[in-house]
């Protein structure tokens, strides 16, 4: 069944005699809007619709020759439950109609009174109309569940992660408490941000400006250069928004964002590949700080960031710990939803 009323209708009508065909066509043609009509005239006609066809409706007649409404019936239930039927006949009597509602049939309508075809086909539609959205609704909430278990799951896995690694390093309970607060404050305003895009495919550059903005003046100071505009899924969001966290605090704490006159130049490209996706090439150039060393950034900051790289998003981290500061190359392919606009 269409999940939209306003879409043409199609109804299949078992009727073997011409006239009453006529009679239940003109009658069809006065529902809004106006349904396709396909009519077949015997049983295996009927069944040959339905096996080549998709119905919103099933329009019988209950006796004919060479088949049985009750028979036709059976097939509709048996091949495509949810699509309503309503018997069109002149001789289905009380108890005929009962068990034809016990076995599936949505209605039925008299030959001599046809005129209340009409609002019986549009009801069934409308009726069958909302039992799918019912139906699409429950399907997209079990979706939704499935989705938050696995997401809670895999957070709560970081959040362990963070807090060992976090604790192995720290050297006082102040640092620890400290160092774990931003981590976590970092893969909370991550998620916010998903929230915000209804968990679909976010901006690379949001992700950067809000890992920024949780260290006060020190956003107008990474500069971001002319770089494609590219969305990226849930899940390489939350890994970048803490791969990004940690590049901006180690620059604060160590690097050129320690330094009052010192900035962090950014940018990002993507490299295409012939029969798989494409590789996006992120771009940490640190200026103007002061002259640092592997060891003085080599610590739990530049392992989350290797970890989240190379096996959270199949990618690689490299990093150069040169005079001038940090340059740090983060590469990864283009999967999960990523495309550039």
């Amino acid at each position: 069944m269409t999940e939209n009323t306003a879409a043409t209708a199609s109804i299949l009508l078992l009727e073997d005699s011409v006239i009453d065909a006529e009679l239940i066509s003109e009658q069809i043609d006065r529902v809004e809007p106006r349904p396709t009509l396909t009519i077949a005239t015997g049983r295996q006609a009927f069944v040959d619709a339905l096996s080549n066809g998709r119905y919103d409706l099933v329009l019988s007649d209950f006796s004919l020759p060479d088949f049985d409404g009750m028979a036709a019936l059976d097939v509709v239930v048996a091949q495509a439950p949810e699509t309503p039927f309503i018997f069109v006949s002149g001789v289905l009597g009380e108890d005929a109609a009962i068990d034809a509602f016990r076995r599936g049939a949505t209605d039925y309508v008299l030959k001599q009174r046809l005129n209340r075809l009409p609002s019986a086909v549009e009801r069934a539609l409308a009726e069958a109309n909302e039992r799918s959205r019912r139906r699409h609704a429950e399907q997209q909430r079990e979706i939704l569940v499935r989705e938050l278990s696995h997401r809670v799951k895999n957070n709560m896995a970081v959040m362990l992660s963070l807090v060992r690694r976090t604790a192995r390093v720290a050297k006082t309970v102040e640092d620890f408490e400290r160092s774990l607060s931003a981590r976590v404050t970092a893969l909370a305003d991550g998620h916010a941000l998903l929230f915000e895009n209804n968990w679909n495919e976010t901006a690379l550059l949001d992700v950067l400006t809000r890992a920024a903005a949780s260290f006060d003046d020190l956003e107008k100071r990474i500069v971001v250069e002319m770089s494609p505009n590219v969305r990226i899924s849930p899940r390489i969001a939350l890994s970048l928004s803490m791969a990004f966290h940690e590049l901006i605090a180690n620059a604060a704490k160590f690097g050129a964002l320690s330094s009052q006159h010192g900035r962090v130049d950014v940018d990002w490209t993507l490299e295409p590949r012939e029969g798989d996706a494409p590789l996006l090439h992120f771009t940490w150039v640190e200026k103007g700080g002061p002259a640092i060393t592997a060891p003085g950034q080599g610590g739990l900051g530049s392992r989350l960031i290797r970890s989240l790289i190379e096996y959270e998003l199949e990618g690689r981290a490299m990093m150069d710990f040169g005079r001038d500061g940090l340059r740090c190359v983060l590469s990864f392919p283009l999967t999960e939803g990523l495309r550039p606009q």
